[in-house]
């Protein structure tokens, strides 16, 4: 009964804000949610929410839907969304992981319609920009390409994110499912060795690193088999996938729906439908 009860919920701004996440993170669901009429509003709204953690997650949702050309034009003209990932950037209080994603989305879709000469001035200049916002407490991000063994399927994908989340630093990620790799955006103050052993923590999957040699040559090399102390987010509990909540089942449920775009469908206009409740009344 207790089941049943937590299901006619309304759900919270997070657990929404986070299928929405994982829907964007299949590939095959990103043209239809930046369609849907009442998606990207609503997470547009989420950037101006109050709790980090839903901030967070909605930026991670839009880099999704970003990496997805054909969506980029209509996110950049969707009303208040260049608006609001600037508000982010700029706003004292955002963590520093989170506005370096908020500027990496900015560049994105400020990008989407130039010329690639255009683009890598554009880029330079925001880049100088966001880090005068930034300040100097915050060194600039790198990308660290992980070549992980195992990662074979969404089941595998999910747990790897799992892993990705819980590490102070990480500001975004990118999965190549078909090569097996992922692409990590981290602060630059984190080693690349604490992806490795987040990983290895799965107990399924092993991570090695994609270097280019100088002659441009892509190489894999192993991490040190030593653990990395790693600092967890634990300022943000309820942001991790796996807390043990009744509706935890029926997350399971729409990610299962995440990989059929008819199925997610029907999820959006539900999300649609809360959103529109929680806002504009």
């Amino acid at each position: 009964e207790k089941m049943n009860s937590a299901m006619s919920e309304e759900p919270d701004a997070l657990s929404v804000v986070n299928q929405l996440r994982d829907l964007a993170a299949d590939p095959l669901n990103r043209r239809a949610i930046v369609q849907d009429q009442g998606c990207l509003p609503g997470l547009i709204l989420f950037l101006d929410h109050p709790s980090p953690p839903v901030v967070h997650s909605a930026l991670l949702a839009l880099r999704y839907l970003a990496e997805c050309r054909a969506n980029r034009e209509k996110m950049k003209s969707e009303l208040g969304m260049m608006l609001s990932l600037q508000n982010v950037m700029q706003k004292t209080t955002t963590p520093g992981e989170t506005k370096l994603l908020a500027s990496e989305v900015y560049d994105i879709l400020q990008s989407s319609n130039m010329s690639d000469m255009d683009n890598v001035n554009e880029m330079n200049y925001r880049r100088r920009k966001a880090q005068f916002f930034l300040g100097s407490t915050n060194k600039r991000a790198k990308t660290v390409v992980l070549h992980i063994d195992g990662l074979d399927d969404s089941s595998r994908r999910n747990l790897c994110e799992e892993a990705l989340l819980k590490i102070k630093g990480v500001i975004s990620f990118t999965f190549q499912m078909a090569v097996q790799r992922c692409v990590v955006r981290i602060r630059s103050d984190l080693k690349a060795e604490a992806l490795a052993t987040a990983i290895a923590s799965t107990k399924v999957m092993k991570a090695q690193q994609v270097v280019k040699s100088e002659s441009g040559e892509e190489m894999l090399v192993p991490f040190q088999d030593t653990p990395v102390e790693v600092e967890q987010n634990t300022d943000l509990p309820e942001y991790l996938p796996e807390d043990e909540s009744p509706t935890k089942e029926q997350d399971k449920a729409v990610s299962r729906v995440g990989s059929h775009p008819e199925g997610a469908g029907s999820w959006l206009s539900t999300a649609a439908n809360f959103l529109s409740r929680s806002f504009y009344w």
